[in-house]
């Protein structure tokens, strides 16, 4: 076993800091440590964080934080921030806000760039996700940029998804295009002092009248107000009744091993895409990108050829 492994699945903090580095810059380590701790996961609660930009999603994970440690909760939090494009990190943003908890010890918080996952989720979220698992978080909080593909793609790490929406940005309307209801397992009206809350929750309960009319589980609206910590009792209890129902009906399990499969397939692509733009770069294909540059031949011919040529290679 890695030291490394060791070293999380004693508790040590500094360890699964060490493994979210090692994932986050591909280290020759990186799998063999995420292969020692997948028998050490699946025990946390995984609760996705979405939502538009500016609803104060940061300001609620950090009073959500401080309401779970009260009922004495260790919590993880995997942060999605944009990717820096001069450095490639994270920009930060959320761990700013969430400096009230640095210093406490039931409390991990990371921020993960986006690393050119097209806007959504880094394939290394899930991987980071996994080491707090097995690190020994009760409930690891999954909050996204809350932009573009990343909202739908924390539906497929998460076992609860709340979508927080805010009165007077046309976030309703916004969500329900972007096929977020869909994926909503909650709604949470943030900023919830602020005029147009009313008209909101009632835009909300609509389309949720249409959409869910005959679903097993009808989203809950949870109003809160992140800047005084109001409402996080009933978002938290809204939480524990939805991961209820899917202990109740099943779908816990089956939501699971849905994303099992999913990340299996997610691997595949992006370890092939990797081989595959390896081959490109170092495999004499300039060529072929010259021809498509100068026009001298269309991008689907040069495409299938490169394809066709590395596949031959491989079998």
């Amino acid at each position: 076993m890695h030291e490394i492994t060791r070293r999380i699945l004693a508790g040590d903090v500094r360890g699964a800091a060490r493994a979210i580095t090692c994932i986050e810059n591909d280290y020759p380590e990186r799998d063999q440590i995420l292969k020692e701790l997948f028998p050490h996961t699946g025990r946390a609660k995984l609760i996705g964080i979405t939502g538009t930009p500016g609803a104060g999603k940061s300001s609620l994970v950090d009073c959500l934080i401080g309401y779970l440690r009260t009922q004495n909760i260790t919590v993880g939090v995997v942060a999605v921030d944009p990717t820096s494009p001069f450095t490639g990190g994270a920009l930060l943003g959320d761990r700013v806000r969430m400096q009230n908890h640095a210093l406490d010890k039931g409390v991990f918080i990371r921020s993960m760039g986006t690393r050119g996952s097209l806007g959504g989720l880094s394939t290394n979220t899930r991987d980071a996700v996994r080491v707090l698992d097995a690190y020994g978080c009760d409930v690891i909080l999954i909050e996204t940029v809350g932009v573009g593909q990343s909202e739908l793609d924390v539906m497929g790490i998460a076992d609860t998804t709340a979508v927080v929406l805010n009165p007077g940005g046309g976030d309703s309307i916004q969500a329900f295009k972007a096929g977020i209801m869909e994926i909503a397992d909650l709604f949470v009206i943030n900023k919830a002092d602020l005029p147009g809350t009313e008209k909101l929750q009632i835009e909300v309960e609509q389309m949720l009248d249409l959409a869910k009319h005959d679903a097993p589980w009808r989203p809950p609206i949870v109003r809160t107000i992140s800047t005084d910590g109001q409402g996080m009792p009933d978002l938290w209890q809204e939480v524990e009744r939805h991961q209820q129902f899917l202990r109740e009906t099943g779908e816990a399990e089956t939501r699971r091993s849905r994303h099992l499969q999913e990340e299996v397939l997610d691997i595949v692509r992006d370890r092939l895409f990797q081989r595959l733009l390896a081959d490109i770069q170092h495999g004499g294909h300039a060529e072929e990108l010259e021809r498509v540059a100068a026009r001298d031949e269309d991008p689907y011919s040069a495409a299938e050829r490169i394809i066709s040529r590395w596949w031959g290679k491989t079998t």
